[in-house]
Order: structure tokens, then sequence, then C-alpha cells
């Protein structure tokens, strides 16, 4: 009764079989590895994964973990087999209704239940064992006996004869069960082993199926993405043709407006001119010379410079203005440069001074954001990386891709940011940020602002007249913009460049203090 108890715990709920490769969830349940695997892929989609005895819930597919104390009760009672009938084989002497075996006789090649194995051959070379359906491969293929030893030179499983008298002879044998129990003790060392093998694998898969569901998310962001963009490109595109369309109807309306004006007074002419047409042919037809003559003279009946006017006033009538027409379609490249920026994922990042190259006149505030100018010395240690005079640089480096940070800068005082290379030089006065070329930047000095770089000076067209500078950077582009932060903003000057290193955010400060206003935010192009 206690075994057929055992029995029933060692099923799975899914396959209603013994366990195979017993594994656990977070709730205690067991299941068969291949069992809860499927049922978790059936889960995938649902969002919720849960366990098919309790329904338990959990948001991430749960991690599989081995139950290896189950695994081992399982082998144990699978190698005991208490349950004959679980074998599935039966008496080979009980014809008439199926019996379970109990042994198994090697030498006789049969299978014995409980009563007929009372009545076999007790003698030494019956061997009996466990009740078994590969009877043939126990014995020796070429003396048909039971194999006894193990030749540990050849790897191979003989008979006494083969021992004594064949091609093992002279080999180092050991007893069968010896040489079992061995190969056993040498497994269960290896078990760990290959124990530990499969749960990293398990572990690599779960990382995997984790790469995946990220792959999937990040699809499903772009595919968001890129419906969001175009749909946005469908509503620009039928917003510009409705514009299109009106500004059409609208120059057609007036122009149809002055030819009908012009119609309506060509008419009323047409008629003065019929009326005076009637009056001369009455005039021909008279047969009073002294009437025809008295009449006023009728010269300016044909007068060119009305039919001139007239005409003038045809061409003057205007036509559709194309011009004003293609000016509004110029938006089409205004929605093709939006594509090209909605094609790029934002991504924002903290931007940070690195102390390690301040000079020893600037002070560097806590949050590695401030640089402002000081009369005293900071006392900072003397290295290769620091600069001499009044220079510090950001620790972060831009390599590829576009960004842009912004600088709120002192109203009063000398200052300079900009970007630079790290192998720019550290001391003396060719060290200052676009005083080189390895260096460009906005300079404020005499409440001047100019772009410098390699001693080159741009004077900028504009006066700033506020506290904040956007610095943006292309990297492959090779464009490198100024921006002052008023309203509306306005373009200082665009530095375009091969940049052939990464490049650092730099900045300069005497008598005053320049602050980076929040991170930098970076553009990262969709795959």
């Amino acid at each position: 009764m206690a075994s057929a108890d055992l029995r029933q715990e060692l099923d799975c709920s899914i396959c209603l079989n013994i366990y195979t490769d017993p594994v656990t969830l977070r709730c205690g349940h067991n299941f068969c590895r291949v069992c809860i695997d499927h049922v978790l892929d059936t889960q995938e989609g649902s969002g919720v994964y849960t366990c098919p005895d309790c329904r338990a819930e959990c948001q991430e597919r749960p991690a599989l973990q081995m139950n290896i104390t189950l695994c081992n009760i399982v082998g144990s009672f699978l190698s005991t087999r208490p349950d004959q009938e679980e074998t599935g084989i039966f008496c080979t002497y009980c014809v008439d209704s199926p019996v379970p075996a109990a042994k198994s006789c090697l030498l006789c090649e049969v299978s014995l239940c409980d009563k007929h194995l009372r009545a076999h051959i007790k003698a030494a070379e019956h061997v009996l064992s466990d009740p078994t359906t590969s009877l043939g491969h126990k014995k020796c293929s070429i003396h048909k006996k039971i194999l006894e030893y193990y030749c540990t030179v050849d790897a191979a499983c003989i008979c006494v004869s083969c021992s004594l008298a064949g091609e093992h002879r002279g080999h180092y044998v050991e007893m069968l069960d010896e040489a079992f129990e061995k190969k056993k003790e040498k497994l269960r060392n290896v078990l760990p082993k290959l124990t530990t093998k499969r749960e990293e694998a398990e572990k690599r898969v779960q990382r995997l199926q984790e790469r995946r569901r990220e792959d999937q998310d990040k699809a499903a962001d772009v595919t968001e993405t890129v419906t969001a963009l175009f749909r946005d490109i469908r509503r620009q595109l039928e917003d510009l043709e409705k514009r299109v369309l009106s500004e059409i109807s609208r120059q057609e309306e007036s122009v149809s407006l002055s030819v009908s004006d012009l119609i309506q007074q060509l008419e009323i002419k047409k008629d003065e001119l019929s009326i005076k047409m009637r009056h001369i042919e009455e005039l021909c037809n008279m047969s009073d010379p002294v009437t025809v003559l008295q009449e006023p003279d009728t010269d300016d009946l044909c007068d060119t410079e009305v039919r001139e006017r007239h005409d003038n006033q045809i061409y003057e009538v205007g036509d559709l203005d194309v011009g004003l027409i293609s000016e509004k379609l110029h938006r089409l490249s205004d929605i093709i440069t939006g594509i090209n920026i909605g094609i790029y994922v934002q991504e924002t990042a903290d931007i940070l001074l690195d102390v390690n190259t301040a000079a020893n006149d600037i002070h560097i505030s806590d949050d590695r954001k401030t640089a402002s100018w000081s009369d005293i010395n900071q006392k900072r240690p003397l290295t290769f990386e620091r600069f001499e005079y009044n220079q510090v640089i950001s620790t972060r480096r831009f390599s590829s891709g576009r960004h842009y940070w912004e600088v709120d800068v002192s109203k009063s005082g000398k200052w300079r940011v900009g970007m630079c290379y790290p192998s720019i030089a550290r001391i003396g006065n060719m060290s200052n940020i676009g005083g080189n070329n390895k260096s460009w930047c906005l300079w404020r000095y005499n409440y001047q602002y100019t772009v410098r770089h390699n001693m080159k000076v741009i004077q900028t067209p504009d006066i700033i007249s506020c506290d904040t500078v956007r610095i943006c950077l292309d990297y492959e582009a090779g464009q490198l913009s100024f921006y002052s932060l008023c309203d509306p903003i306005k373009h200082l000057h665009t530095v375009t460049a091969t940049f052939t290193e990464p490049l650092h955010a730099a900045l300069w400060v005497k008598e005053g203090c320049i602050k980076i206003s929040g991170g930098v935010r970076s553009w990262r192009k969709l795959p």
C-alpha cells in the first residue's frame, strides 16, 4: 500500500506518467521539464504565466530549477521496480493469462512468475536477474555462455571461456558485479558535473529567452515609432494637399472674377459700338449731304488707344501664381527632413566634468556640472591630464551619432564653450580651446561673440541676448553648431570638419562661471 502511494506521488500531473527530469516552480509544484516547458510556451503571448496545479501567477517566465532530490527518488524507484506490472514483462509459461514475471533466467532466456520460479532448476549456471526482455545480449555471442566477467583491457563483458581460452586470455578481468559497481561510482562522480553543465545550459537558455523578449520588445517599440511616423507623415501630406488645393482655388476664383469683370466691360463697349455702327449705316444711306456733313467727326470711333487699353487689360488680369504654389509645396522637403529625424530614437544621458582635467584656477561644483573661475589655487595634483589654465573637459566622449547639450553662461566675464579631441595640449596658450587644430569653440570676449578654430576667427552675426547656449554635434556629418536659446532660437554658426578622434565637451572660463544645463541628448538611428 505504501509502495502504491509512493508511486502516485511520482506522477507528473501533466503527462500522468512517472517524472522525467523533474523541475520545480516557485510555488513548489513539480513537473517533467518537457511537460512544463510546453505549457509555458503556450502561455508565451498571454502576458502572464500560471502553474498548472495551483494557478499561481508570475509576469515573467519562471526559471525551472532541477529537483535533484526528486530526481534521485525517481531513479531509485525505477531501479527497484517494486510493482512488477510496471515492467510490462510477463511469464513465458503462463500463456492462458498474462502473469507478471518475477525473474528472468539468463541461461534459459525465459521470464518466470513466482509459481514457475519455484519449479525452475536451481543450478548455479541458471543465473536469475530482474525481469528483462533483453536476454540475448547478456550471453557471449561466441560461447553462448552467461557474461560473468569484465575485461578492463578491452572494456568488454565476457564469459568464463573468453577469459580462459579466448582472445581475452591473459587480460586483467573483474567480476561483472564488481566492475558494475565501479562503473556506477564513476558515473555518480560524473553526474554532478553534468548537472552543473546542464544548469549552466539552462541559464544560457534563460538569458537567450530574455534576449529574445528584449528583441521582441525593441521590435514592438520600433514598430510603434515607425507606425506613428508614417501616420504623422500622412497627416502632414493631407494638410499640405488641402492648403495647396485651397490656394489654387483661391487664385482661380480671383482670376475668374477679374476676367468676368473685364468681359462685362467689353460687352457694354460692344453694345455701344453696335449703336454707333447702326447710326453710321443710317448716315451712309442718307441722300442729304448737309445732314451728313454736319455730323460730328467719327475718327474717335476706331481710336487705337482705346483698343490697346482693352487689350492690355486682358493681360493685366493675371494668371495662377505658380511660384506661390511651388513655395507651399516646398513644405514637402520639411516633411522629408522630419522623416530623417523621425527614424532616430532619442536617448538622454548625464554629462559630467572631469575633475582630473580641471586647471587649478577652476572650481568644479560637487555635482560636476558647473565650472567657475577662482583666484584661489585648488591645489590638485599635477598630472599629464590636467590643463594649465582656465579649462576643463567632460568625462563623456562622443565618437559617433548626433548629440546636443546646453550650458548656462555668464553675461559678464570671459568664457568659451565647445569641443575638443582628447589629444589636445594641456599646457601653454595653445592648449586653450579654439586656439589649435584639435578644438572648436564659441568665445565671448568684450561683449563680442566669435567662433574659433586653429586661430581662425568667425564673427557671429547676432548678439546673444540670453544666458543659454546649445552645442549640437553630428559626428558622421562633421558638423558642430552653436545656438542661442532665445525666443526664437538663433543659429549662430555651424563648423564643418572631418572628425578624426572622439570629442569631449570643453569649457574655458575666467571671471565668471559656466553650468551644464541637464544632460546630453543623443539620437540613435533605428536599425
